[in-house]
């Protein structure tokens, strides 16, 4: 993706607004946000900029899925322009940390995907809804009966199971049974005060055979079943995303988060005063640009080319 001609002069005058009847595309119709000291890098509104040398550390969220495919690990944002242009972050300087939904395996068993793919992270660069879930059962002194996947339940090894006073809810996939779902419903309608948390609420994702239902399908069941709304800790909760701007140390207005998700990436991170970038790969349908609410700051075609347009203004 090339900036628009004009775009490209506007950004040498800094605080200059877009001149009229500037049209750059690929850009998101709405306003900029007001001045916000974004480091070493593009101010991704492409409107507004300042000189390089008045930035400080800038960091970058990307929204990372991983899938199988014929017995090979893929990524969700396709496996070529993935790995390079992560490298490309790293070489750079920015802090990256990679944001996930992801709640059928452990951010470790996450990780050693990632390194499968040939891509040295480590787990504390990834930001994962199970663990803030922990968090919160400690916090609160709940005692969980899990709806999950069996492979993500070691994350919660270490917190007490017995007599449930709340039920947690993923991705459990296979494990999303009536019986199942029919246990938490009756453990949820017994409670005096029910309470359910929910590592997400999408829609559906995307995996090599085509669509399927995401935990928030199943989510919105339990909650009109038992007349509660379900606590959320995964995208695009805000706790989730304060999360991770809390692991890097970064505050919100010097944050960019890349993803393919419109509503639980886009929508969650802009809430929380960071920008967002929509790339238009894995979960991204032609009609996300006509969301009656969620605008992004821009959309590329995917993540190379929005480390491509970050990385020109080093």
């Amino acid at each position: 993706m090339r900036l628009h001609p004009a775009a490209r002069q506007e950004m040498a005058s800094p605080g200059t607004q877009r001149a009229a009847g500037c049209t750059c595309p690929h850009l998101s119709p709405h306003p900029p946000l007001s001045h916000l000291p974004l480091s070493r890098s593009v101010r991704v509104q492409w409107g507004y900029t300042n000189p390089i040398s008045e930035y400080v550390h800038y960091s970058l969220f990307v929204n990372v899925s991983i899938v199988h495919y014929d017995s090979c690990l893929i990524s969700f944002i396709s496996l070529p322009p993935l790995l390079p242009s992560l490298h490309r972050i790293k070489a750079s300087g920015l802090k990256l940390q990679l944001c996930t939904n992801e709640t059928q395996a452990t951010r470790e068993s996450f990780v050693r995907k990632l390194r499968a793919l040939g891509f040295d992270v480590s787990v504390a660069q990834v930001t994962a809804p199970a663990p803030a879930a922990c968090h919160l059962l400690r916090e609160r002194g709940l005692r969980p009966h899990l709806l999950v996947h069996h492979d993500l339940v070691p994350e919660f090894a270490e917190i007490d199971k017995t007599n449930p006073n709340c039920v947690v809810l993923g991705d459990a996939a296979e494990n999303f049974t009536y019986a199942n779902l029919n246990e938490a419903f009756r453990l949820l309608i017994g409670m005096e005060k029910p309470v359910l948390i929910s590592l997400g609420k999408g829609r559906y994702y995307k995996e090599t055979d085509g669509l399927k239902l995401d935990v928030g399908a199943y989510m919105k069941a339990l909650e009109y079943a038992c007349d509660i709304q379900a606590e959320v800790v995964g995208k695009p909760a805000k706790r989730f995303f304060e999360s991770a701007l809390a692991e890097l140390g970064v505050p919100a207005e010097q944050a960019i988060m890349i993803g393919d998700d419109i509503v639980n990436d886009v929508g969650g991170a802009q809430q929380c005063g960071m920008r967002a970038l929509q790339v238009r790969t894995g979960k991204f349908r032609p009609s996300d640009e006509n969301h009656p609410e969620v605008k992004p700051d821009a959309y590329v075609n995917n993540l190379a080319e929005a480390v491509d347009i970050i990385l020109q203004e080093l």
